[in-house]
């Protein structure tokens, strides 16, 4: 099992192919400068207290109030209350909290307007992004995440990941923990940190109270609504989470990026300096030069097709998603139907789950498998797909398959659902049907390059068009010169002509020498 990123950046997004043996298995988007990413911390103003809810709405400066329940408060609210009044009064001089003293924690079952008031400036991090017509979701619980630590301010508590089996293992991380932890800080040791030396994660220790630190003094100055703290962008995250031994390559077609992911990577893990290459052929794009974007036309479509011949059909709703297994021609004639059954269904599960990983499908999610009567059958059924599911970061509960052979899911939901708009306007006709006579569009081809030429005095070009348009510009003989060399010699200009085909039948479009496109 070998991983790979593959990072393509351009304009203002930034899009974030992770593969697992060359399969797609995870795609993100982001926003250059984005707001209100999952990890922020900001200072928000208590806007509304609802107590038929038992929630509060804070302003955190996006359009929608943030909403924050009583249970996203956290046993330690009282104690980030107090702190945040104690720095805004200048009672609260250092971020160190060795002698700053905890109020008690809250109890579970009690009433929000018990804990904060309509007006009061409160520190809150975002949970979920702002998803639909919904505004953040936020909690007092803050947290900052590392490589091999999560921090928690104003606890003692030492928690050792319970993917770390070795009993001798975790003794030695909880004791190293206890020594060199500051005091009212709590630590999460996170399953990367096993068998690490003291100085990697005592590195790593001193990075968070050092992003502590940095809090502590934006927030001195800070007016509400205000980010205090950013979490790191969604390639450094997912590296910090995912970087391990099976990483084999990190691809992006941007310098800055790559710079920026190489000083990240001499930080946390300096033996991966290595993987991290600067893609630089501007002929080609990085998507397409590694398959991805044929990867992504034929799986975010309505229906996604498997090698065996079945395919699935994806429905989305308000309240749920749905998936359809169909097991279109797959049908072996040695098999009974219910080992035909059993085979689709166990094909279906491993695209299911990698399909919930991709498209970042949350909430209720509802499969309905073909029918299998053997009782067997549905367990070996359920284990594969809890199987296929692990790998899944997002938390995310299964229930068996009914009698009637659905299985529902339920899995987190922290950002907007990835979607790609498979389908596009055709490039002849822009959606009006009717396209101008095939006859005359070498024609435009040719007037186009000799206004380009000759009027805007541009010598060299590039002309990007469908491969099969391509082979009939280019062909030519020793007695017949192709129409490619007889544009050259007619119209002075030296002329490149590159097949894409990604590309409509009758789409074209014309480059600079620096490789920007020639708005006619």
């Amino acid at each position: 099992m070998s991983y790979e990123l593959i990072i393509n950046s351009a304009g203002n997004d930034t899009v974030i192919a992770l593969l697992n043996d060359k399969r797609l298995v995870e795609l993100h988007k982001e926003r250059v400068n984005t707001r209100f990413a999952v990890g922020d911390i900001y200072l928000g103003r208590v806007k509304k207290v609802m107590t038929g809810l038992n929630a509060a709405f804070v302003d955190v400066g996006y359009e929608k109030d943030a909403f924050l329940h009583y249970l996203d408060l956290g046993p330690q609210a009282s104690s980030f209350i107090k702190y945040t009044k104690m720095v805004k009064d200048g009672k609260q001089n250092v971020s160190n909290l060795m002698y700053f003293k905890n109020d008690e924690d809250i109890p579970k079952d009690g009433k929000i307007n018990q804990v904060v008031q309509s007006g009061q400036n409160i520190l809150v991090q975002v949970a979920k992004e702002p998803i639909s017509a919904k505004g953040p979701r936020i909690t007092t619980e803050i947290s900052i995440a590392g490589r091999y630590l999560v921090l928690i301010p104003f606890t003692d508590k030492v928690s050792i990941s319970q993917k770390i089996r070795n009993t001798e293992e975790k003794h030695r991380l909880r004791d190293l923990m206890q020594t060199i932890r500051p005091k009212n800080f709590g630590v999460i040791v996170r399953t990367v940190a096993e068998n690490k030396s003291v100085t990697d994660i005592e590195n790593d220790l001193n990075d968070l109270v050092a992003k502590w630190d940095e809090c502590f003094k934006a927030l001195q100055s800070a007016e509400p609504p205000m980010r205090v703290l950013g979490e790191m962008d969604r390639t450094n995250s997912m590296l910090r989470d995912l970087l391990n031994a099976n990483f084999n390559n990190i691809h992006v077609n941007d310098s800055k990026v790559y710079d920026e992911l190489k000083t990240y990577l001499g930080s946390i893990a300096p033996d991966k300096v290595e993987i991290v290459k600067h893609y630089n052929n501007p002929k080609v794009p990085i998507f397409d030069h590694f398959g991805i974007e044929k990867q992504i036309k034929g799986l975010f479509g309505k229906t996604v097709n498997m090698k065996s011949g079945a395919y699935l059909i994806v429905e989305h709703t308000e309240a749920l998603h749905v998936f359809d297994v169909n097991s279109g021609n797959r049908a072996k004639s040695d098999k009974t139907q219910e080992e035909n059954a059993l085979a689709v269904n166990l094909e279906a599960a491993d695209e299911i789950a990698r399909q919930l990983r991709l498209r970042d499908m949350g909430g209720i999610v509802v499969v309905d498998f073909i029918d299998m009567h053997n009782p067997e059958n549905r367990k070996i059924l359920f284990d594969k797909l809890k199987e296929e599911m692990k790998s899944d970061r997002a938390k995310h509960n299964i229930l068996p398959p009914s009698k009637f052979g659905l299985v529902q899911i339920t899995r987190q939901r922290v950002r907007p659902e990835m979607n790609v708009d498979v389908q596009e306007v055709c490039p002849s006709c822009q959606g009006t049907g009717k396209v101008q006579p095939s006859v005359l569009f070498v024609e435009q081809i040719e007037s186009t390059l000799r206004y380009i030429i000759q009027e805007q005095n541009q010598k060299k070009i590039t002309l990007c068009i469908h491969p099969y348009i391509e082979a009939f510009i280019t062909k030519g003989s020793f007695f017949k010169p192709s129409m490619h060399k007889k544009w050259q010699k007619a119209l002075g200009g030296k002329i490149e002509i590159r097949s894409q085909a990604s590309y409509g039948f009758m789409e074209y479009r014309f480059l600079n020498a620096a490789e920007d496109e020639i708005i006619v």
